[in-house]
């Protein structure tokens, strides 16, 4: 029978996708793990494998064609010994490609018109994906259940509720041994029909003025549209989420930097050289930010009740202190993982987020290079801002800020010196951290900031 090929969730959060490019045509054999497309979400362009075996019968949704939900028909296989026609008229029979969208007209002097101003959230979502898709499944909390697409296809087949299988993919990912497993053992039934009309019963989330009231604040010709994407709609969605449901408060410490400033220019020039393609360069070069990253995982480890997350039923308290670092990319913002770096030496840092920054502004991060993690580490310093306050990313509990270093008169001993002080601001989550656990990860940043050797030890 015909094998069809959906779009797959490739990360927790995923609720839609661009097919950028198929990397194989309608009567192309494929095999299990060979590489059949490229899809980019919110963060990052990933490679998508096939699970099955069998001749590309049909293409659905061809390439170019943005924001494809999760589950949606892309293409349908024909199985050993079938016909490829046979197979994409049985498979897609029910279903209709999703529109590839237009390309973006060149910007004019004049405002478009309200009926054709309407951004590219609104359109309807008939347009976006197939008719006869089926929306991942979620658990009873409403949470997306992360699983390959042979699992759920698995599971649907044999009758299973995805949300009682545990996973044991990468980071709880369900796959097809999980599948067979619970099956064997009959640990997981069909979800009761009560979990669904919970799931429908919830609140739906405030919303602002429509798009055509704020339209009509601004005169015509005033203004340009640009469409949200991936990217932007998911950081709207993230904030908002945050905003709501997590009662958060700040703290802030002055940190003076002489010390950390100092011991900084002496690791540097004192880095060994290698040679390279544009001659010998150092091996590393370490940023005010390398010693941040290190302050806060070490801080973290000190006051281990602090790394911590909130679940609805328990707090969960983290092994290691993995620590996002907020990078700026064209018109977004993205916080790639420094995984166990209270474990991790300063130039190991420095080299590791080199690299993750760069792979981010190229969109060429991994899932679990992104998602997740203990806390984080946002820096405007660079533009010269003395101190803001960040909003804390779920499911992380605490973030700090960090602002410039800037010349200040300090007290040293009975005598007033000139000294370079940065201001940190934590702001964390209520639920997980009080203001007396807050105020101790702040004292213990602050206590290796100002003493940067013991970050050496």
């Amino acid at each position: 029978m015909p094998i069809n090929i959906t779009m797959p969730a490739l990360s927790p959060t995923m609720e839609e996708g661009n097919l950028a490019k198929w990397l194989v045509k309608e009567g192309d054999k494929v095999a299990p793990g060979d590489v059949i497309a490229e899809i980019e979400t919110d963060k990052a362009t990933m490679e998508v494998e096939a699970v099955d075996e069998g001749t590309v019968a049909k293409i659905v949704v061809p390439a170019g064609t943005e924001a494809v939900k999760v589950n949606a028909l892309i293409a349908i296989l024909a199985g050993e010994g079938e016909d490829v026609k046979d197979a994409a008229a049985a498979g897609g029979a029910s279903a209709e490609a999703p529109k590839p969208a237009a390309a973006p007209a060149e910007a004019k002097a004049e405002a478009p018109k309200a009926e054709a101003a309407k951004p590219q959230a609104e359109q309807p979502v008939a347009d976006a994906a197939p008719a006869a898709s089926t929306p991942a499944p979620k658990a009873a909390s409403g949470e997306r259940i992360f699983a390959s697409p042979l699992a759920r296809r698995l599971a649907k087949e044999a009758g299973l509720d995805l949300s009682a299988v545990s996973g044991s993919g990468p980071h709880g990912r369900v796959v097809k041994a999980d599948v067979e497993k619970a099956a064997a053992s009959g640990t997981a039934k069909a979800a009761p029909a009560a979990a669904a009309a919970s799931q429908a019963a919830a609140p739906a989330m405030a919303k602002g003025p429509s798009d055509d009231a704020v339209l009509k604040l601004f005169a015509e010709g005033s203004y340009e549209l640009l469409p949200h994407d991936g990217m932007r709609k998911t950081i709207a969605s993230r904030l908002t989420e945050s905003t709501q449901t997590v009662p958060s408060y700040t703290v802030s410490m002055d940190c003076e930097l002489d010390a950390l400033m100092k011991l900084r220019a002496e690791i540097n020039a004192s880095a060994p050289v290698k040679k390279t393609e544009k001659g010998e360069v150092p091996a590393f070069k370490l940023s005010v930010n390398d010693f941040i990253i290190k302050a806060m995982a070490l801080a973290l480890r000190d006051v281990p009740m602090a790394n911590a997350s909130w679940t609805s039923t328990a707090r969960v308290l983290h092994k290691h202190a993995d620590v996002g670092v907020a990078v700026a990319i064209p018109d977004g913002l993205i916080t790639p993982i420094v995984r166990k770096a209270e474990q991790k030496t300063l130039s190991a840092i420095s080299n590791e987020v080199k690299d993750l920054a760069k792979r981010a502004r190229d969109k060429k991060l991994k899932p679990e290079e992104y998602q997740g993690g203990t806390t984080s580490v946002s820096n405007l310093g660079m533009y010269g801002v003395s101190s803001f306050t960040s909003i804390v990313n779920l499911p992380q509990a605490s973030i700090v800020s960090i602002g410039a270093g800037v010349e200040k008169p300090v007290v040293r001993n009975g005598e007033i010196k000139i000294g370079t002080v940065m201001t940190a601001t934590f702001a964390f989550d209520h639920r997980v951290i009080d203001g007396a656990l807050g105020a101790e990860l702040a004292s213990a940043f602050k206590r290796y900031v100002e003493n940067p050797m013991a970050m050496l030890v």
